[in-house]
């Protein structure tokens, strides 16, 4: 046996995470010995992961691997299997890369706490965790994975339980989550009752010929259960209640990773397990539910006063683009969905990072006491500039390729079904995209503008491991944007493709010709086509954006701005007023920016924050109230 046979990374790729965990519980006491443990785990798995590009991705290979070498016998799985394609492979190579930035930055910005052993340990099994659930073949291991990965985020989102409200989130998140891991093993128990086998790509075969009530109900099941590892609405409050008090690299991994893992169940499900994507009612499914959620958790980021949790709900609102495209069971949408997902990861990654940075040196994330921070920290502040214009959709920023390739293939949906509701879709997603621009404008003031308070000006830039981690995701952000038509073609048409290959996926692992006569109605594997209206000029863009901030400065240095403070009331230059008013002065901070709006829009923000309550009981009963309407639905339209 060749060990260094490709078809053996698969499995290194999650097992040197969980070595490295163990490893660092033996040896990683000695501080230089746990970080090169973790970072060489971390990018040993992140290379393993690249070396499958050519072969999977390019190629269009797609790697079995039988653990112990228990082949298929007379068309039964008998074993536990691991199977990659290009779908697969793409989230592998995403997490990887994501799990290895953040084990980077948290170097230094862990290096003042306690217990960092411990940290290690966990971060690696939550790595393994999200690593394996996306590779896996089987049905019950993804469970497992999913196991793994749930109460390793829990223990790291209480990691810093002095933090207020961190014990409470992880409480939160454990009742929950439990509540979707209890779904998927239930869901799993029922197919495994109905089809006696657990693979994936057996149980894709054999499902979409036997549409029963238990089947259903496992649908039901495991749509809730991925659901809740993608916080999709209405298990978004979990999100920023883990966000919020779960460290900065942590945040990555819950945002840029674990949604991915909710994302990828769901795909999985939909396209390759029932193959459901055919029925329009599948496709309003996610469409809504995608709809609802980037429109819900974007007015709720508008209204928070707190740095981390604003941007969990950009997460989730994000996320809602996701599943959206993903719904749309179009080439467009899917590549489109894909794309985003990967976009997502990255300026959702940066920023997350940049709030860690800014909590790092003046202890605190509340909006309101913070401001003037570009002075003291330059570096963080340009970092976090470009992934906010990456998530507002600004180009030529990574955002705004995956979000104009998201608004055509919900147009295109559009004309093509005659559904005028999927166009209504796309004014969401613009609307969304607007509102989201306008939160930034508020954090960006809020933080790293405006007054600097006197407690902060002591305050100094983040050390340099800290940036440069932070400064691959900023290049990731400009290069993912500069070169979309790269981007499409090597990663998210072949990830999209292969969702449309489902036989292929049954036969690379229960052998050539499987699907063909274990199935009545085998899925056909046409060449999807990827039309677009092409996404853009990205030089010109360029240019553009560059002459525009060239002419901002020069406006900026001959007016000689300087700091001012608006407390004097007296001097005569601030009386703006002509009509006989009284004259008084302010500044607007992050409270009232946009107070307008949410004046106008008062009764809905009213009604927003009795729901959330943040009561877990009351989320927990959200879970319960989720869990009968999509029973219900899949029982009366599947």
């Amino acid at each position: 046996m060749n060990m260094l046979s490709l078809q053996h990374f698969p499995i290194y790729s999650v097992m040197v995470l969980f070595l490295g965990a163990f490893l660092v519980v033996v040896f990683g006491h000695n501080k230089v010995v746990r970080h090169s443990i973790a970072l060489l785990a971390t990018c040993a798995s992140m290379l393993f992961m690249m070396a499958l590009i050519k072969p999977v991705m390019l190629d269009g290979g797609i790697i079995a691997y039988w653990m112990g070498n228990r082949v298929p016998a007379g068309g039964y799985a008998i074993g536990i299997a691991m199977e990659v394609d290009a779908m697969s492979l793409f989230f592998g190579v995403l997490i990887s890369t994501a799990v290895f930035v953040a084990c980077i930055y948290s170097i230094q910005y862990m290096s003042h706490d306690d217990n960092v052993p411990q940290y290690y340990t966990l971060f690696l099994m939550l790595a393994g965790g999200v690593m394996g659930m996306v590779l896996t073949g089987d049905l019950f291991n993804m469970f497992i994975m999913v196991e793994i990965l749930t109460f390793a985020a829990v223990a790291l989102t209480a990691f810093r339980n002095t933090v207020t409200g961190a014990l409470e989130a992880a409480f939160k998140y454990l009742v929950v989550g439990s509540i979707g891991s209890t779904c998927i093993l239930a869901g799993t128990i029922v197919l495994y009752a109905q089809m006696h086998t657990l693979n994936l790509a057996q149980l894709s075969a054999l499902i979409p010929d036997h549409f029963t009530t238990a089947t259903k109900l496992a649908f039901a099941l495991l749509y809730i259960g991925f659901s809740t590892k993608a916080f999709l609405v209405p298990f978004h409050p979990l999100a920023a209640d883990a966000h919020g008090a779960a460290p900065a690299s942590i945040s990555l991994i819950i945002s840029g990773v674990l949604t991915k893992c909710g994302i990828y169940g769901i795909i999985r499900l939909t396209y390759f397990l029932f193959q459901s994507m055919n029925l329009g009612t599948t496709q309003f499914l996610l469409v809504f539910v995608g709809s609802v959620s980037m429109f819900v958790c974007v007015t709720m980021a508008l209204a928070q006063h707190d740095f981390k949790r604003l941007l969990a709900f950009h997460s989730i609102s994000q996320i809602g683009y996701v599943l959206t495209a993903v719904g749309l069971s179009t080439a467009l949408g899917l590549s489109a969905g894909v794309y985003h997902a990967m976009n997502h990861t990255i300026f959702k990654g940066l920023l997350f990072l940049a709030a860690g940075a800014v909590l790092h040196e003046t202890g605190t994330t509340d909006l309101g006491k913070l401001g003037g921070l570009s002075k003291k920290m330059p570096h963080t502040t340009v970092l976090f500039l470009i992934g906010a214009a990456a998530i507002s959709g600004i180009p030529p920023f990574n955002g705004f390729a995956s979000k104009w390739m998201i608004y055509q293939a919900t147009y295109q949906k559009a004309v093509e079904s005659g559904n005028i509701g999927f166009l209504l879709v796309t004014i969401v997603a613009l609307v969304t995209s607007t509102l989201t621009l306008a939160s930034f404008v508020k954090v960006t003031q809020s933080v790293f503008f405006g007054q600097l308070p006197k407690e902060l000006e002591n305050v100094k830039e983040v050390p340099f491991g800290m940036r440069f981690a932070m400064g691959i995701l900023a290049l990731l952000c400009i290069a993912t944007g500069l070169f979309p038509n790269l981007v499409t073609r090597y990663l998210t048409e072949p990830a999209a493709t292969a969702v449309f290959h489902v036989g292929a996926y049954i036969n690379a692992a229960m052998g050539s010709g499987y699907a063909e006569t274990a199935m009545i109605n085998p899925p056909l594997a046409a060449e999807p086509a990827f039309i677009e209206s092409g996404i853009w000029s990205p030089i010109s863009w360029l240019c553009l954006l560059m002459i525009a901030l060239l002419a901002i400065t020069v406006v900026a240095l001959s007016g000689k701005y300087d700091k001012v403070s608006l407390g004097d009331v007296s001097d005569t230059k601030y009386q703006l007023f002509y009509g006989g008013e009284a004259n008084f002065a302010s500044q607007v901070g992050s409270d009232d920016m946009f107070w307008g709006f949410k004046y106008n829009w008062r009764h809905y923000f009213s009604f927003m924050h009795e729901l959330h309550s943040g009561v877990v009981n009351d989320y927990a009963l959200w879970a319960v109230v989720a869990l009968a309407l999509a029973i219900l639905y899949a029982f009366i339209v599947m």
